[in-house]
């Protein structure tokens, strides 16, 4: 379910959006948010992207609600 959310996310956003704003990503194994692109988060972090909003309210309450919250476990597999 939650993977579906997340792709249904990433098709829905603006191309505009994925470019600029917060990503919700998947760093050493904890839910952040953090404004870098995908690119400077992998190479930075290590870090896989879930979901990117162009504001942090919005990764919030997706976070929120695929998550639980920001710093819950995840993995990039």
């Amino acid at each position: 379910m939650k993977r579906l959310a997340i792709v249904v996310a990433l098709v829905l956003l603006p191309q505009a959006a994925r470019a600029s704003g917060y990503g919700v990503f998947c760093a050493n194994g904890k839910i952040e948010i953090d404004g870098r692109s995908p690119e400077q988060m992998k190479s930075q972090r290590g870090a896989c992207q879930f979901a990117r909003f162009p504001f942090r309210m919005d990764a919030e309450s997706f976070t929120k609600k695929n998550f639980g919250r920001v710093g819950a476990t995840c993995s990039c597999k």
